[in-house]
């Protein structure tokens, strides 16, 4: 029985191996975990689909891997040991696979003058990926090209992107000095892949304003001990997501997309706000779902279970995914103004600094960036004006009761 990855989510092809639970010639039951994959910075565990024994192991820790791709071979206990998962079990002949070095370059030719034979399904999926089909060979029947075909040809690009980047010149940094050495963990990886993703492909532009919060600051001595009894936190992150969960259905298009391939503004009528969380592992993004239906008891709730997950390594693929909106509060750090980046698809983040006293005054640095492909610098400053409005004006009602 070959194991291999399963589509993971809603847009969750790849992920990296951190951790293989089990060695060639373990007996192991049902459902039992075999490797732990890193998908969106969150990790999910990967079952044997039935009993059996490991035959083989195709992938090593800190491998990326993706939809489709041989993970084991499992001798099961009751099926064919040949059978594959999720597959017919039935034979097929593939034809024999360009080099990386060819299958990159090379472009296959229509004498009719027709794009290269695909499904809809394949053209949608060619063109989300940014796939020239023009270039994929085919291995189905007349050159039709299947999913495998696709899958195989962005494998034969990152391999090729990987041997080009190890023959780059590595720096002894060690003829000056003492050095230390610790892994860039699949965790990182997954984050700065992330962080050029959106810095390579959205134009951002960042605006920056204070807000007095005294108010809530205050709001918060009153009635914190009577969230502590309830055995949660009134915090500033509480009562700034509750204001932009009202400050997003006023301007809808912060709390959009952009659908590059319809060319089209996507607009949400649900509110799902990513928190960046601080860890040992590195900084993670769970989404809280409705914000603009909780009050700020619900919130600080949702808060709590969703960084205690974050920080135990409990969260799960969906808990990262869907965010329509982004916060990011590094006051309880330090630092003031900084330029956070936009966590795509979303078109804008907003990033708080540290409250400082000034002229009698608690100052909340406030810094929004915003995608310029959809926003320009006058909806950033309206959408600024009224946060900081709502932030000044937060009323007591929010948090009583």
């Amino acid at each position: 029985m070959e194991i291999r990855l399963p589509q993971l989510g809603e847009g969750a092809d790849s992920g990296t191996v951190v951790s293989v639970m089990v060695s060639v010639g373990d007996k192991v039951r049902k459902d039992q975990t075999l490797l732990e994959l890193e998908n969106q910075k969150a990790v999910a565990p990967i079952p044997a689909p039935a009993a059996g024994t490991v035959a083989k192991i195709h992938v090593k820790q800190g491998d990326v891997v993706s939809v489709g791709q041989l993970l084991m071979t499992l001798q099961a206990d009751e099926a064919e040991p040949h059978q594959r998962l999720g597959t017919s079990s039935a034979a097929r002949t593939v034809p024999p696979r360009s080099p990386v070095g060819q299958l990159a370059a090379q472009r296959v030719t229509s004498s009719s003058g027709f794009p290269p034979p695909a499904s809809p399904s394949i053209r949608k999926m060619a063109r989300e990926l940014g796939v020239d089909l023009s270039k994929v060979p085919g291995s189905g029947h007349g050159g039709r090209i299947t999913p495998e075909d696709v899958r195989h040809y962005l494998e034969a690009l990152q391999n090729g992107a990987v041997q080009k980047h190890a023959s780059l010149p590595v720096t002894d940094f060690s003829k000056w000095g003492p050095i230390r050495r610790k892994p860039f963990t699949p965790t990182r990886q997954a984050i700065a892949r992330a962080m050029e993703d959106s810095w390579r492909n959205i134009p951002h532009v960042t605006l920056f304003d204070e807000a007095d919060v005294s108010g809530i600051q205050t709001l918060i001595k009153k009635h914190g001990p009577a969230y502590e009894k309830k055995g949660l936190r009134l915090t500033l992150t509480g009562c700034v997501i509750r204001v932009l969960s009202s400050l997003l259905k006023k301007h809808p298009v912060f709390n959009s997309s952009l659908d590059e391939n319809s060319k089209e503004i996507v607009l949400k009528d649900y509110v799902h706000i990513g928190v960046a969380v601080d860890t040992e592992a590195g900084l993670l993004v769970p989404v809280l779902r409705d914000a603009d239906k909780k009050n700020v008891s619900e919130i600080s709730r949702a808060l709590q279970d969703l960084a205690e997950k974050a920080r135990s390594r409990a969260l799960a693929a969906g808990d990262l995914q869907g965010g329509t909106f982004t916060i990011s509060n590094q006051g309880g750090i330090g630092g003031g103004h900084f330029t956070p980046i936009i966590h795509r698809p979303e078109v804008a983040i907003l990033g708080l600094g540290r409250a400082k006293l000034r002229e009698g005054k608690q100052l909340l640095p406030l810094a929004v960036s915003f995608d310029h492909r959809v926003l320009d610098g006058a909806d950033a400053a309206r959408f600024m004006r009224d946060l900081v409005e709502a932030l000044e004006g937060f009323p007591e009602s929010e948090v009583a009761g």
